[in-house]
């Protein structure tokens, strides 16, 4: 049985992280949050000490090494993106292995740094990157890795998930802080994009506002005009008072399925990681550098052959 802290505790996916510790037979012996609304330890392990001041958390989690069997073996991380750096880097100089969600860190160079420190301590950081876990995705990874063709897969990428007013005073409406809309909800499935077609070659933003983005990705395998936004007037008429998250990935024209299939990918992101077959840091690069170069790129107007169709509605 490992010890885990969790740092983060009273955010939306830390639920997940708590569950897939407690589920791979683990101990959750502390979390920390600046926010104190973690009732949901309750029903996961109500045992677990807690914390709401960093320098509390991290002189408990430093005493806990005192003995072999309290000594803490992994920190989780699921706090807001712009702190991801610092909490891993503290993960890490605590003599822990450390989880952390995506993205790990906003730039190459502090990824970099990242794994400079894994030098330095001899730790590990592993992301979670669970879109590689889904089977349909894997199912898909292994048909175009066996076919034989000359021409590339011509693949629409569309994700709207519909968010309240909330979403703009909270951190992720922050680009200082979320890193913008394209990173923030995009980034996993920029990974999995990689991680089937394989190695990026070019990169086109076509649109990019608070709320939502837009443009084309080239892979070896694939040409990719993708579209991900926030805002529910984006929604498909044809879903629209029915739901409120629309998520669509065509191959060749086929829709692939993959909107089920959720529940259990943390939990399997754990057993992985702790069987010593977890997802790195050069594992994440590709996908941090796809953003990076979002991030920092001026909106082009685009190709006919490029550009996502849902574009129509906005320019």
């Amino acid at each position: 049985m490992k010890n885990f802290a969790l740092i983060g505790a009273a955010g939306y996916i830390a639920p997940r992280h708590m569950k897939a510790i407690t589920e791979t037979g683990n101990h959750l012996a502390v979390g920390y949050d600046v926010n104190d609304s973690v009732g949901i330890i309750d029903s996961i392990s109500p045992q677990s000490e807690f914390f709401t001041e960093f320098e509390r958390f991290h002189e408990y989690a430093w005493q806990l090494k005192r003995s072999q069997e309290t000594a803490l073996d992994y920190v989780a991380v699921c706090s807001p993106n712009y702190l991801h750096h610092a909490h891993i880097a503290a993960g890490l100089r605590l003599g822990c292995d450390v989880i952390c969600e995506k993205p790990l860190v906003p730039t190459l160079a502090l990824l970099d740094e990242l794994a400079l420190i894994e030098r330095e301590t001899g730790k590990r950081v592993f992301n979670i990157l669970q879109l590689r876990h889904h089977q349909a995705i894997l199912d898909l990874k292994q048909k175009v890795a066996v076919e034989a063709r000359d021409d590339k897969h011509e693949v629409e990428l569309t994700y709207v998930t519909s968010r309240g007013k909330w979403y703009m005073e909270s951190w992720k409406g922050d680009p200082r802080k979320s890193y913008g809309v394209a990173t923030n909800i995009g980034v996993h499935f920029f990974d999995m994009l990689h991680f089937i077609f394989g190695d990026l070659q070019k990169n086109v933003l076509h649109y990019a506002t608070n709320d939502k983005a837009a443009g084309y990705l080239e892979y070896e395998k694939a040409r990719v005009p993708w579209f991900l936004s926030i805002d529910s007037t984006d929604l498909p008429q044809s879903v629209r008072g029915k739901q409120t998250t629309y998520r669509s990935i065509t191959v060749d024209g086929q829709e692939i399925e993959f909107s089920g299939g959720f529940t259990d990918l943390h939990t399997i992101s754990y057993q992985e990681i702790l069987a010593g077959r977890g997802y790195g840091i050069e594992d994440a690069r590709h996908c941090i550098e796809t953003v990076d170069t979002i991030r920092s790129a001026k909106p082009q107007a685009p190709d006919t052959a490029e550009a996502h169709p849902f574009l129509n509605w906005l320019i």
